[in-house]
């Protein structure tokens, strides 16, 4: 396990917290000593939810080392049964309790609770969050609904006649990134489709639910990280097909539709013929020199990254020139994304490596995790958060989801709105000259006079462009009308065009860099 400041996922047991608290019923009993208690401000003060995690800890203090840690954890088991009546407990040991090695499974198991208990055994070092998540959910299932699995070799039988199709929504989770939002989302795409859900899990299933996931059709793994392993078993022990398509996106939207459709037996060619998603005519009206070509780099966990790539590549005409996950058990899948766009794929978990690489490629937008949101502002860069972990602006009161034809819109918003319009850029250079337009002009709702116009010769470089021209050899020089003229181009883009535009002399042999000189690399890049 890495120390760190900052983490992309915590250990494998706050996986399983997210299970216990995105369901109903349930409860979590977590071997732990005192600071280990955190789940509390993982789920009321980041995601706002208004009840406490059904999470139950052991709490024990060094001196308790010396005594007897088994009958702790007993009492705690035995105490939470009593308080909080769940229909089955989950029960597993922290990072630090781990260490003790008092089975918290054979615990409980002696207790003979009248309830169906799921131990779980997470390697706190060697496994993270997401994982933890998976596995969790993957006991749970073969727990709860194996009791009801048919015999081996049984074919599934047919759907009755007349009824419609039956699928279970799989994998969204408490702290997860616009879960509760897509799964409204997919609901009512799979239910225009003549398509019925029958159980949505983790997030708002009880233990019943989960017993009964065999019932239907066939499951649709919305989130791989979470559900792909229970999805697995359930397709090897109850003949269920699983999607494999993540409906992240326009394209990816309809890619869904197309495979459930031949999953289900229904006709998609209704819901094809009225796809509702603003995003291709959006993309398609927005002026050519504010999407186009624009560099982007992306990072966050694999389902979103692939989903953020294919968007930007394919739906918005943007440059991906760099792409990674902190997601290892899915590293195969985003490598073979970073191929087909012409990048190395970066695996790691180490933000101070990622922020290495974002400076390294200088891109001008960058699409991540709030960590990301974070070394961005410090490189000023524009950034939009696509994936967890996030922080609480990123659970939003309003309906914002990721999947289907809606989640296209909104993505459309959050990958565009972070850059500068091309209309804001033209009425810059249109009023680049009137006195009211610049930076220390008085608003005009507060007087009638204007301030006058800044003498640009007393303007101040800014910390980042002093940085930059320390540490360039400088093969041309600028003309100070030149420099002042650079001066009024955005703070986030003036790097780059100071270094495009001394290219550009060098290559004509150019000493001077002249405003016609800066124009003339402006509309030269431009094209």
């Amino acid at each position: 396990m890495q120390l760190t400041v900052w983490t992309y996922e915590g250990p494998p047991h706050v996986g399983a917290m997210r299970i216990a608290t995105a369901m109903e019923g349930i409860h979590y009993v977590l071997h732990a000593p005192q600071g280990d208690t955190y789940a509390d401000l993982l789920f009321t003060m980041i995601e706002r939810r208004n009840k406490r995690p059904p999470v139950t800890y052991t709490t024990f203090e060094a001196r308790d080392l010396g005594t007897d840690t088994a009958e702790i954890f007993k009492n705690a088991a035995r105490d939470a049964y009593e308080r909080f009546q769940p229909q089955a407990m989950l029960v597993g040991a922290s990072c630090t309790a781990e260490l003790i090695q008092d089975d918290p499974g054979g615990l409980a198991k002696a207790l003979a609770l009248p309830i169906p208990v799921v131990p779980l055994e997470l390697p706190s070092y060697q496994r993270k969050e997401n994982w933890g998540a998976s596995e969790t959910f993957y006991h749970l299932v073969r727990a709860l609904a194996g009791p009801h699995a048919p015999a081996p070799g049984t074919e599934r039988p047919p759907r009755d006649a007349g009824r419609r199709p039956r699928c279970n929504l799989l994998g969204p989770t408490a702290l997860g990134f616009r879960h509760r939002d897509d799964v409204a989302e997919i609901t009512r795409l799979l239910d225009r489709l003549g398509i019925d859900v029958a159980v949505t899990a983790p997030l708002g299933a009880t233990p019943a639910d989960i017993a009964r996931l065999g019932e239907a059709d066939f499951n649709v793994v919305l989130y791989p990280e979470i559900a792909q392993t229970a999805a697995g078993w359930l397709t090897r022990t109850f003949r269920q097909p699983a999607t494999k398509t993540v409906p992240i996106g326009f394209g990816a939207t309809i890619d869904f539709i197309k495979e459930v459709a031949e999953i289900a037996g229904v006709d998609p060619t209704a819901v094809l013929a009225g796809a509702p998603s603003r995003l291709p005519w959006y993309s398609r009206s927005v002026d050519s020199t504010y999407l186009t070509g624009k560099r982007v780099f992306i990072f966050g966990d694999a389902t979103h990254v692939v989903a953020a790539a294919r968007i930007a590549d394919k739906e918005l005409g943007f440059k991906v020139v760099g792409l990674g996950t902190y997601s290892r058990e899915f590293a195969r899948d985003v490598r073979a994304a970073a191929e087909s766009y012409g990048v190395e794929a970066l695996i790691t978990d180490d933000y101070l490596e990622v922020e290495e690489k974002v400076a390294e490629l200088h891109p001008e937008l960058v699409l991540g995790t709030q960590m990301e949101r974070h070394i961005a502002k410090r490189l000023r860069v524009p950034c939009a958060v696509i994936s967890a972990p996030v922080h609480v602006q990123d659970f939003p009161a309003r309906y914002s989801p990721q999947m289907g034809f809606e989640g296209a819109n909104v993505i459309f918003d959050t990958f565009v709105h972070p850059l500068m319009m091309g209309l804001e850029e033209h009425l810059l250079g249109m009023f680049r000259g009137d006195f009211e337009f610049h930076d220390e002009v008085q608003p005009s709702h507060l007087g009638h006079g204007a301030a006058p116009a800044p003498d640009q010769t007393q303007i101040k470089e800014t910390e980042i462009e002093k940085a930059e021209i320390a540490g360039a050899v400088q093969a041309v020089t600028w003309a100070a009308e030149a420099e002042q003229e650079l001066r009024k181009i955005p703070f986030f883009v003036r790097g780059k065009a100071r270094r495009n535009t001394e290219r550009f002399a060098e290559e004509r042999g150019l000493a001077t860099i002249t405003v016609e000189t800066l124009y003339d690399a402006k509309a030269h890049f431009g094209r």
